[in-house]
């Protein structure tokens, strides 16, 4: 048997393919959209392509599945047919597909793939427990649980009430979890555990970075295997979960009906002057070079989102799905861009102008950093300031600075109207970065004279009290 994992550091996404030696077939499960790592893999080892698995309707990454089967030839789905109606796969029409269910089975060559039905992060997710039949094993090596069960974690189950709109499912989600789990730890404690995420995903709260794991140690070490009492569990799991990026409920609709197959255009290059007139209410401008560059000098109008690990995440909550994208980016990293862009669906990325000929220009807009001690010397008590928060609401909760303004960061494009008028505003987060990123926001929007704190919140706290109320 062959076995590779996939991840997708952008957004701590877990993929991985099964290979049959014997009968040079492959499966892959719970594919990206950029499949090229899996032809790669599969070129290089001998494989066809024959089967993609999915574990749920995701809602943090735009699915590959229907790419791959109209990429590859003969490629067959396996997909869920759990759930109620609102979550039934809407393209299969199309595609080549098998909807399987709770104890099925199906093959990839000599490998056995039994369906396990696991909901709670989703009513239709599955799990898929896999056999090295070919390699005369009769006992399962392991199990791919999607956003089931993680290193440390178990996949929220408020997703559907928060992003998707499903009102009063977050606790009933919960209970199912809590049963899954039930049936979870009943398999050996020797079968591995590959899960769909990592540490940086916004599908659970509290993930561990080691990739992968063992059914036994998790009833171990993972709390929502060690908690026995249904109603601590669901409390415990409800508890503290992070804000869900806007994103998600887009994801959520494109899976479920289907994503739009990858364009194959170019990214047309474009001159500052060209970018200046094109320039409109429907297009927005991306500045993807490092905060200290971007503070430096931009051009009027652009929103800095520094191209890292971090990326994506904030390109979701930032960008609109009906907006003309336009990105400043060295050259060499706009074939990373755009598949950054692409993961999560951002698909109208039409143009590019390179990093260099921008800081060519004069006349540039900047923007000023103060430090913590020049916020409490001179600008906290001034009429004319206001300090803006853009932490999530777990950090805010943990304890801020007396008498400012909470505007979680994703939010705050939407929320403007939501800072006191006539006032500048000090945007600070944690350590610097998100409220950089904040501070090309209000200055895009007409906050010329915006300020960002240098160090965050961290900086500030070394010398003075946070309250939590």
């Amino acid at each position: 048997m062959f076995f590779k994992s996939f991840f997708d550091e952008n957004l701590a996404q877990m993929s991985y393919m099964v290979g049959c030696q014997r009968t040079g077939e492959a499966l892959v499960i719970d594919p990206a959209r950029d499949l090229s790592p899996y032809f790669e893999t599969a070129e290089k080892e001998g494989f066809t392509i024959t089967k993609a698995a999915e574990t749920h309707i995701h809602a943090d990454f735009l699915s590959g599945a229907r790419e791959i089967a109209h990429q590859a030839d003969d490629v067959k789905l396996y997909l869920s047919a759990e759930g109620d109606e609102d979550w039934k796969y809407q393209y299969l029409d199309e595609v080549n597909h098998e909807l399987v269910k709770d104890k099925d089975r199906f093959y990839v060559g000599n490998v056995r793939l039994d369906v396990m039905h696991t909901p709670g992060h989703t009513p239709e997710s599955v799990s898929f427990l896999l056999t090295d039949e070919g390699g005369g094993s009769e006992v399962p090596m392991g199990v791919f649980t999607g956003d089931f069960v993680f290193v440390g974690d178990v996949g929220r189950p408020d997703l559907l009430e928060k992003s998707a709109g499903a009102e009063g499912t977050s606790e009933s989600s919960a209970k199912q979890m809590y049963e899954s789990i039930q049936r979870f730890k009943e398999l050996p404690d020797y079968v591995q555990v590959w899960p769909g995420h990592g540490a940086g995903s916004a599908c659970g709260k509290s993930l561990g970075a080691v990739p992968s794991s063992t059914v036994g140690y998790e009833k171990i070490n993972n709390w929502a295997l060690k908690t026995e009492a249904e109603n601590n569990f669901v409390d415990e799991l409800l508890e503290g979960q992070p804000e869900p990026p806007k994103y998600f409920a887009m994801m959520k609709k494109l899976n479920k009906e289907g994503p739009a197959l990858l364009p194959n255009d170019d990214v047309k290059r474009l001159s500052v002057e060209q970018l200046k007139s094109e320039n409109d209410e429907q297009t927005i401008i991306i500045d993807t070079r490092s905060s200290s560059d971007f503070s430096d000098g931009h051009l009027e109008g652009t929103i800095n989102i520094p191209f890292n690990k971090s990326f994506a995440n904030w390109a979701g909550w930032i960008i609109e799905y009906d907006q003309d994208i336009i990105v400043i980016a060295d050259k060499d990293n706009l074939i990373h861009v755009k598949e950054a862009l692409e993961s999560i669906g951002l698909d109208r990325l039409v143009g590019f102008v390179e990093s260099d000929e921008v800081e060519n220009q004069k006349d540039l807009e900047t923007y000023t950093s103060i430090t913590a001690d020049e916020l409490e010397e001179t600008y906290r008590d001034h009429d004319d300031y206001v300090v803006v928060d853009v932490r999530n609401q777990s950090e805010w909760d943990e304890g801020h600075m007396p008498g400012v303004h909470h505007i979680m960061l994703g939010k705050l494009k939407d929320s403007l109207d939501d800072i006191p008028e006539g006032k500048t505003p000090i945007v600070h987060c944690k350590s610097g970065a998100r409220s950089a990123i904040g501070a090309s926001i209000l200055q895009a929007y007409g906050y010329k004279n915006v300020l960002n704190l240098k160090g965050g919140f961290m900086a500030w706290a070394e010398k003075n009290e946070p309250v939590t109320s």
